[in-house]
């Protein structure tokens, strides 16, 4: 009988390796960690750059999704990685969906302001037929923006009516139920006026309302509009007006850094339904670039319709006095 053979042990190093990464799971986590820095970026960057990751910031869910549908070719113990867009993306992005709960049952009034871009050039009768849509919706102030000449007529035709007080300056305009005292004209750096203030004094109390038609963006072209929005949250900052609404065309998205200063000072209710609000295009909404901000009151609710041949959908949010 042959003595077994003799064993030697391995060499140092020459143990079990741990499975190395293939190249295509190196891809795959490489479009995940993409994924996940797109999301925080519009946190971080200014400028163009800034508002391109804001604007894409809702879509983000997509490219989300997709990274979950590769887990069947990653290795098992590197699929966490692929879950970590998605939830990146639910705790900056998704909290926008979770539709507004009414706030103060017993206050001392309410108040609703409508608000829409009409589009400079769509006809007398689209405006028309915006401004009265938004009075049947019991819009106690219609704020209408991108007027030219011929809109302007329209809507205090449309409105003179039910809306008997009106302020009109450059592109914009407001329409109201109720008396406006103070009213003036906002440059914000402009050399024109596209946007305005004015108080208006109801049953319940007297509500400051800025209405607002922010420079439009282009690419590679936006100082205008950055310097607008920052003139502007300087204004609303300086005002002790206890309870104020800033309302239009601000041509930035939620989440774009040019609207912080605005953010610090006012806050938006979320949609009275589960949506981020988009507004343009009309056709299709891709963005929510008009909204209407707050401060001092109790948000009731917070919808956007479709009205005229606009390119931007209406808004129309109601709030409360407290008591």
């Amino acid at each position: 009988m042959n003595p077994p053979a003799p064993t030697t042990a391995p060499s140092p190093g020459t143990g079990r390796r741990s499975p190395r990464l293939r190249p295509r799971d190196i891809v795959l986590f490489g479009c995940a960690a993409v994924v996940t820095a797109a999301v925080f970026l519009h946190l971080v960057l200014t400028g163009p750059a800034g508002t391109f990751f804001a604007i894409i910031l809702p879509w983000l869910w997509i490219p989300a999704v997709l990274c979950l549908t590769l887990l069947p070719w990653v290795r098992r113990r590197g699929r966490l990685l692929l879950l970590i867009p998605l939830v990146a993306w639910g705790l900056v992005a998704a909290p926008a969906l979770i539709p507004l709960q009414a706030q103060g049952a017993n206050t001392g009034g309410r108040i609703t302001v409508a608000s829409q871009n009409v589009h400079a050039g769509s006809g007398t009768d689209s405006v028309a037929r915006a401004a009265s849509a938004l009075a049947e919706r019991g819009s106690d102030v219609v704020v209408l923006v991108e007027l030219d000449d011929a809109g302007r007529r329209a809507a205090r035709e449309t409105l003179a009516e039910s809306h008997p007080h009106s302020y009109t300056v450059g592109t914009v305009g407001i329409w109201s139920r109720y008396p406006l005292t103070n009213t003036r004209a906002l440059g914000l750096g402009l050399g024109w006026k596209r946007a305005l203030a004015a108080d208006v004094e109801t049953p319940a109390g007297t509500l400051t309302l800025y209405a607002v038609h922010a420079a439009s963006v282009r690419v590679g072209e936006q100082d205008a509009r950055d310097e607008m929005l920052r003139d502007l949250s300087q204004v609303i900052t300086e005002d002790a007006a206890p309870h104020a609404v800033a309302v239009g065309d601000f041509n930035a998205v939620a989440q774009d850094p040019a609207l912080a200063g605005i953010r610090s000072t006012l806050s938006e209710p979320a949609q009275s339904t589960p949506s981020f609000g988009f507004s343009w295009p009309a056709g299709f909404p891709l963005a929510r670039i008009d909204h209407v901000f707050q401060r001092g009151m109790s948000p009731q609710k917070n919808t956007m319709l479709r009205t005229g041949d606009s390119d931007h959908l209406g808004l129309v949010a109601t709030f409360a006095f407290p008591q």
